[in-house]
């Protein structure tokens, strides 16, 4: 069986960190996610806003560097909680546990917005090394071998 789902999306909230009785770490946050097509007759873009989990040291990784409005690749495996409400009614919430993640913009973009968010991206702060900090001071500056897209996200739905 298979039971693996991969969505892209900005934040809708910073992402909040809690710890277990056990310590170990998971941050919770929810991707608001475009679809992929308007309505039948063109229409406004509908929004699905999903619920997320990360444990452990990917939870401290987007707790750490993601921030409402922030574009996120969140990678894992769709799963379900059931629960009664406090009128003894059963729910059922769905929900992705996140294997991993990654930053949905380039660098260039998240530092333009750095300063709206408080983000640092600052060498070995989260066990590797910054792109700048790999380039020597006396090494002429590269180009960049990948090109850069527009902006087409539109309004964001939050």
């Amino acid at each position: 069986m298979l039971n693996h789902i991969v969505i892209m999306g900005r934040l809708t909230r910073d992402p909040e960190l809690r710890y277990t009785q056990a310590q170990v770490p998971v941050a919770s946050f929810t991707v608001a996610v475009d679809r992929d097509f308007g309505g039948r007759d063109g229409g406004e873009k509908q929004t699905d806003f999903i619920d997320c989990s990360a444990w452990r040291q990917t939870g401290e990784f987007v707790s750490k560097y993601f921030r409402k409005g922030s574009m996120i690749v969140v990678s894992g495996r769709l799963q379900s909680r059931k629960w009664q409400d406090r009128d003894g009614n059963n729910r059922t919430n769905w929900e992705i546990s996140a294997d991993s993640v990654y930053f949905g913009e380039s660098r260039r973009r998240e530092d333009e917005n750095r300063d709206s968010y408080g983000g640092n991206y600052s060498a070995n702060s989260y066990g590797g090394n910054s792109y700048e900090s790999n380039r020597s001071a006396s090494a002429p500056a590269q180009a960049n071998p990948f090109t850069e897209l527009g902006d087409d996200d539109g309004e964001l739905p939050f």
